[in-house]
């Protein structure tokens, strides 16, 4: 989480307030939880020091991630349903 802020920052001195901030944070939260808010931050790709505080005074560190959204499904079969060669010119 560091790395990411400091590289997204123009100047990395920038960034040191921020990560000085998430620092503090594990005093109020413990690392465990400090980790696993950073790591839903990154997976929401919003890494920022607000980001992280928020998602722990919330509690949403200790839900689990959302997966992936399904695939949709797949285009069914049928005998009348007709396939893209059907639609091809013939020359």
């Amino acid at each position: 989480m560091v790395d990411t802020i400091l590289r997204t920052r123009p100047h990395p001195e920038q960034g040191y307030r921020a990560c000085l901030g998430l620092m503090r944070l594990t005093k109020r939260y413990g690392p465990e939880r400090l980790t696993a808010a950073c790591g839903r931050a990154l997976a929401l790709r919003s890494p920022s020091y607000r980001t992280v505080e928020s998602i722990l005074k919330t509690g949403q560190d200790r839900q689990p991630l959302p997966t992936a959204r399904p695939l949709p499904p797949a285009p069914f079969e049928h005998e009348n349903v007709r396939g893209a060669d059907y639609y091809r010119v013939q020359a």
